[in-house]
């Protein structure tokens, strides 16, 4: 199975409305927004009850998206804002593939770690995070149906 395209970068802010207007100005289109959490959310990022606001920003092409979050719960834990180009880690980048289960079997003969569960998302997506190389934090998708 192949790989199919990257899905989103992940980018946590504090202000969603502000981060908004800077990536529309700089050409983004605001796709969608939404408020995410339930017993399924948790289960997906391993951080159990959860609360957080969501804006999807898509690139003029419709290829590429960025998915600003906004946590009300749980506190956000660590602030990366300040730290220079060369720092090492990033938030996620999720990767839409054909089968969640075939990759996760490759991914985990290189090391990968399930971080929380493979979870349906109604009856559009599954859904999972790994810990990849050097503890980096990736997501990957299969679109059901």
């Amino acid at each position: 199975m192949a790989l199919k395209r990257m899905d989103n970068v992940g980018i946590v802010v504090e202000d969603l409305e502000g981060t908004i207007e800077f990536f529309r100005e700089l050409g983004l289109e605001l796709e969608g927004q939404a408020t995410i959490e339930g017993e399924w959310a948790g289960r997906v990022t391993g951080l159990g009850d959860q609360h957080v606001e969501i804006a999807m920003m898509r690139t003029p092409d419709g290829h590429s998206r960025l998915e600003l979050s906004r946590f009300l719960r749980p506190s956000v834990v660590a602030d990366h804002r300040n730290a220079p180009v060369n720092a090492f880690g990033y938030l996620r980048v999720m990767f839409t593939v054909d089968d969640i289960n075939e990759t996760l079997d490759r991914l985990r003969s290189r090391g990968a770690q399930l971080v929380g569960e493979v979870v349906d998302y109604e009856d559009v997506y599954r859904l999972c995070y790994i810990r990849g190389p050097e503890g980096l934090l990736i997501g990957l998708a299969q679109e059901l149906g």
